[in-house]
């Protein structure tokens, strides 16, 4: 059986979701029930999400594929010096 995977904007809407709820007097269990995910997914995004609106999460977005873009010319480099540094010193 496949697993659905769910958006990160998603994630962050379930999460209000449940907090309402639970605002309105629902259990938090029985909230993270009426939205449709388990216990363990609900506290595992809610220490990767907790308090991040869609705003931040795009700006977070954003900013890992800025970082991820920047990475790889920086390891390129890298190896390259790696590569020079071990080629053997010949005098001619």
């Amino acid at each position: 059986m496949a697993t659905k995977r769910h958006k990160p904007e998603e994630n962050v809407t379930k999460l209000r979701q449940v907090e309402v709820l639970v605002g309105q007097g629902m259990s938090r269990v029985d909230a993270i029930r009426k939205v449709r995910i388990t216990e363990q997914t609900y506290y595992r995004w809610r220490k990767q999400y907790g308090g991040m609106g869609t705003d931040r999460l795009r700006e977070l977005k954003r900013l890992q594929k800025e970082n991820e873009r920047l990475r790889k010319p920086v390891s390129d480099l890298t190896l390259d010096k790696l590569i020079l540094a071990e080629a053997p010193k010949e005098n001619f």
